[in-house]
């Protein structure tokens, strides 16, 4: 008989209470009032006085041991430097491959890389080809969904309870993290990506992407050609020169602008154990596609006229061509965004990657885009990410290494390009064919809005500023006006009446019905010429 979900519920909640209480982390629950949570027998304690540290160890040994799901959470909190503390990003960077390996299933007994979801073995093929094979975990998308319902329902109560943490959107994280783990999930998709990539860079000289396997390839089995190398994050440091290590440094950033600004398809996750150093240097080789960006072609033009513009130090066009990409600002506040972007440069222009700290950079930019209500669009949120990390790996590999000596050369490349004859000749045909389009439409959008119009499904306003004083003086003048008439009306009329009336009652030798109109004509035209002197106005 199958258990009920929510005793699956329970049973893992207990679990994860006890892991955390056995690392040290109970006293959270006592804090935020979370202590219905706990298992009876469970007595949250305080920790440990000791360095601030610990702390990120601890968290990294919680999650390690409580799976696969938590461990690929930690991986995406250790790239939120805008919610997380450097000492703890410290910490949880090592989990992206330094993870408790699985018991033996049927290669090599020792796996190659444990990851969190799966871990790669050496293998041979029935042909005699050496390859890796990236085996998944066992039960790994049961888990994962039970532990996301669980992330779920502490994203709720985190929203709920801990008022220190209502600056993020808890429901947004977990919810941007699910899509990414589930996608994870199914090896077939890494392998489609492996194989664009092996594509896009066939026959390059410095850059090599293992092959794919399909006929050993299934949703939770990945096979690929074996790269015989040496992992970066295992690259001895004494070993190697700081001119090798440069010219190393070099051939990375060159990789990763090329997927960029070349192929709009990059790879979304350039740690050191997913590179490897081949052939003494000249040659790298990239792993683990689970990851990857796509960018149109739209975005890799805007993207070029954006990097050549930040390389040759225009910064007031940087504005303009962040909102051609999507990001969103008001736009009061352009000179003050031209402003924080030129500080920002200044401090940064021409320095070092060890002169400066790729954190403090994120943080900052993350500051401004608070500050200024800036949004970014979802699809650069990974290439945010895959630019800081090839940052970090930089600063480790070659500190020295300046990224604008790699930019300025890079950017007059891509210039050229973009102004080839044959460039030119294919956007300008691009261009003329989508005019010639709008052109072919433009009769039948005019009907269409004729049509609208006839049908009343259209209604234009308009909006007059200061029309209503205008017509609150208009009124007045009509007002004068109409009493004016009355004045002389009455006048003229009485004046008829006292010369052809001989018979009635008179007053003073004039008719008494034109004594009246006398009287009248004269308390208006009275009250006409006081109105008039009273505004200031002849």
């Amino acid at each position: 008989m199958a258990t009920p979900p929510a005793t699956r519920n329970l049973g893992r909640i207990s679990e994860i209470a006890q892991v955390a209480v056995k690392h040290g982390f109970g006293y959270f629950f006592e804090t935020h009032r979370l202590t219905d949570l706990l298992p009876a027998r469970l007595t949250p304690s305080r920790p440990e006085k000791g360095p601030v540290s610990e702390r990120g160890q601890h968290l990294r040994e919680l999650l390690d041991e409580l799976g696969p799901t938590f461990v690929k959470f930690g991986q995406l909190l250790s790239t939120r430097p805008d919610i997380v503390p450097p000492d703890i990003i410290q910490e949880l960077q090592a989990l992206q491959d330094d993870v408790r390996p699985f018991p033996y299933a049927e290669f090599d007994e020792t796996p190659v890389a444990a990851a969190s979801i799966g871990q790669v073995h050496r293998a041979t093929l029935p042909n005699g080809h050496r390859v890796a094979v990236k085996v998944q975990r066992p039960n790994a998308p049961r888990q994962v969904e039970a532990d996301l319902n669980l992330l779920y329902q502490a994203a709720r109560l985190a929203r709920e309870r801990v008022r220190a943490l209502d600056f993020i959107d808890a429901r947004q994280i977990v919810d941007e993290f699910s899509r990414s783990i589930r996608q994870e999930l199914d090896y077939r998709l890494e392998a489609r990506n492996a194989e664009v990539f092996h594509h896009r860079f066939a026959g390059h000289p410095h850059v090599r992407i293992p092959r794919v396997y399909w006929s050993y390839t299934r949703a939770r089995v990945l096979t690929l050609e074996l790269l015989e190398g040496i992992q970066l994050a295992d690259l001895p440091q004494d070993a190697w020169s700081m001119e090798e290590r440069r010219r190393l440094a070099y051939l990375m950033a060159e990789a990763w602008m090329t997927m960029i600004f070349r192929h709009g398809f990059f790879h979304g996750d350039p740690h050191p154990a997913n590179i490897f150093v081949l052939e003494d240097g000249a040659v790298i080789g990239l792993v683990d596609f689970g990851q990857v960006g796509k960018l149109s072609d739209d975005d890799m033009s805007k993207l070029t006229r954006l990097f050549i513009q930040a390389a040759d130090e225009r910064i007031e066009q940087l504005p303009r061509l962040l909102g051609e990409l999507g990001v969103r600002y008001p736009k009061e506040r352009e000179e003050e965004f031209v402003a924080e972007l030129r500080e920002m440069y200044g401090r940064y222009y021409g320095a070092s990657l060890a002169e400066i700290d790729p954190l403090q950079v994120i943080r900052e930019a993350f500051q401004l885009i608070y500050r200024l209500n800036l949004r970014l669009p979802a699809r650069f949120v990974l290439l945010d990410k895959a630019i800081a990390t090839l940052g970090s790996v930089g600063i480790e590999l070659y500190p020295d290494f300046n990224v604008f000596e790699v930019a300025r050369p890079y950017a007059r490349g891509l210039m050229l390009e973009r102004y080839t004859p044959q460039r030119v000749l294919k956007r300008a045909r691009s261009e003329g064919l989508e005019l010639a389009r709008i052109a072919r439409d433009l009769p039948y959008q005019v009907h269409d809005v004729l049509e609208e119009f006839r049908d009343g499904q259209i209604e234009v306003g308009f909006v007059h500023k200061g029309l209503d004083e205008f017509m609150r003086k208009l009124d007045v003048a009509f007002n004068r006006l109409v009493i004016a008439l009355v004045t002389v009306g009455g006048l003229i009329g009485s004046s008829l009446i006292g010369i052809f009336s001989t018979k009635g009652p008179q007053i003073a030798g004039v008719n008494f019905l034109s004594f009246v109109g006398f009287v009248l004509s004269a308390i208006l035209g009275l009250w006409l010429l006081w109105g008039v002197l009273r505004s200031g106005r002849l």
